[in-house]
């Protein structure tokens, strides 16, 4: 059977979770490169919905800021005072009847802090409802803990009859293991009428969602329950530790799919991925392990141990090594590290190198070139075939403004070099040991900056006597006395 597109999704993010204990509303705080509620969302979008509500109420303006730049096509409604989950429901409906919404089709309810739930899990659910034409159906799941949950309570024939909350349950009614998620597939029309029924005749005063069911099994409408294939999928996020096991089975889930896909993850407990991560075929990945945001690893390539890598682009056949990369371009067959650091806009092409204690940012590294060690390059393009000696300085600020440093294609620089910018080294150019380099040199020239060496005599006993450094210096230059007077002698 093909699952129609809903009339709407409904997602609830009001709460305040205070068990979280933070300044961040519960529904915003993060796991593998995602705020929970932002995992929700992109779970009910595979559903294609004809809309999306969110119901803010906690911290609203900071959660309705990031569903506009999240997911600008979502609108949100205030619930002002959390009144219930059927309250939040109702200002809900209410929202998107004054968007003009027909609610002729399926409605689907869910949770901002549900961020294990799969888009999958939500149309298996619309599946099963519209296929049994139910007023609602809940999604329900069989857990191995069932303590403090809702249970769904079949008759004799497996027939979805009611939902006992644990309080209320008979010690048959405990044992049962199926509870409810606390997500629904309403009929979009019923729901619009159900939710303005529902009472708040209870401990806490509230108006609950889970009340709708009842109400309309009494008016003789068809109910259901479809239980989903995995219940971590419907586990909420209560507390920090909660959180952490959620990152951690969504971790393990993501990292699963890349190695089915043709990755290799030598250790998964040690590697964090988003989700938007890429990873090509054949590419490995060491221990300690951290590719976060939009980035893209190449077919080929190994990254690893000891790396991070933030929206960062490798190519194939690319070897990193504990780098710490953000926003930068590794080329294909580029080798980057040991202990190296790109910054944003690094642009390492074809086969360069950035090796050992090498820093660059906003820097273009031509083909074939190599930054090999203890090196910082900042504001600068590097033609290809460059080498760039060890201890070397790119000169790019002036205290005002940033400026940039040309290298040309197959340049020879030498160590302890001092480029000061703007200034441009030609093609083929040389540069000596220890240059500052504060003018361009022409192509093919050879540039150096000191003069001849110059030798004081004595001057470290005499500025530094009775240091042991003057007492080295005293003992050789006795030793080389003794070692003459004998040669003298020989003679």
């Amino acid at each position: 059977m093909s699952v129609s597109r809903p009339a709407a999704v409904i997602v609830l993010a009001a709460g305040e979770g205070t068990r979280m204990k933070s300044r961040i509303p519960k529904v915003l705080h993060e796991i593998c490169g995602r705020a929970m509620l932002g995992h929700v969302l992109a779970a009910s979008d595979e559903l294609g919905p004809e809309r999306t509500v969110v119901v803010v109420g906690h911290g609203r303006e900071r959660v309705g800021a990031y569903v506009k730049e999240a997911a600008p096509e979502v609108s949100t409604a205030v619930q002002a005072e959390q009144n219930g989950t059927g309250h939040a429901v109702r200002v809900a409906v209410e929202e998107l009847r004054d968007q003009g919404a027909s609610l002729s089709g399926t409605v689907v309810l869910a949770y901002g802090d549900t961020p294990l739930l799969r888009g999958a899990t939500l149309s298996g659910l619309v599946e099963a409802h519209e296929a049994a034409g139910n007023a609602v159906t809940v999604l329900s799941a069989e857990v191995p803990d069932p303590a403090g949950y809702g249970r769904v309570v079949r008759d004799a024939d497996g027939v979805f009859t009611e939902i006992v909350e644990h309080a209320d349950a008979t010690e048959e009614q405990r044992a049962v293991d199926e509870i409810n998620s606390g997500m629904y597939a309403f009929d979009g029309a019923l729901l619009a009428e159900v939710v303005h029924r529902l009472s708040t005749d209870n401990a806490k005063g509230e108006e609950y969602i889970t009340d709708a069911v009842a109400i309309l099994r009494g008016d003789g409408h068809r109910v259901g329950a479809a239980p989903a294939a995995d219940w971590v999928e419907i586990q909420g996020v209560n507390d920090r530790a909660q959180l952490a096991e959620a990152r951690r089975l969504l971790n393990d889930r993501l990292l699963g799919d890349l190695m089915r896909a043709g990755a290799t993850v030598v250790d998964p407990a040690s590697t964090w991925v988003d989700v938007q991560v890429e990873l090509g075929r054949d590419v490995v990945v060491e221990p300690q392990v951290r590719l976060r945001g939009s980035t893209r690893v190449g077919e080929g390539a190994q990254v690893g141990p000891g790396t991070t890598l933030t929206d960062t682009l490798v190519g194939e056949e690319a070897v990193v090594r504990e780098t710490y990369a953000e926003r930068a371009e590794i080329g294909p067959g580029a080798t980057v590290g040991p202990f190296a650091y790109l910054r944003p806009g690094a642009v390492l092409r074809e086969s360069a190198k950035a090796g050992t204690f090498v820093e660059v940012k906003n820097s273009t590294v031509g083909p074939g070139s190599k930054v090999p060690h203890l090196t910082y390059v900042g504001d600068a393009d590097i033609g290809e075939g460059v080498n760039v000696g060890a201890s070397s300085v790119f000169v790019n600020y002036d205290g005002v403004d940033k400026h940039r440093t040309t290298i040309g294609d197959h340049a020879r620089t030498g160590s302890d070099n001092m480029f000061v910018a703007p200034v441009e080294v030609g093609p083929g150019a040389y540069t000596g040991a220890g240059t500052v380099v504060r003018e361009d040199v022409p192509p093919g020239a050879l540039a150096v900056s000191a003069g001849a060496q110059r030798n004081i005599d004595g001057w470290v006993q005499r500025k530094r006597p009775g240091t042991a450094a003057a007492e080295a210096a005293e003992r050789a230059l006795r030793d080389a006395e003794i070692r003459d007077e004998g040669a003298g002698k020989g003679e």
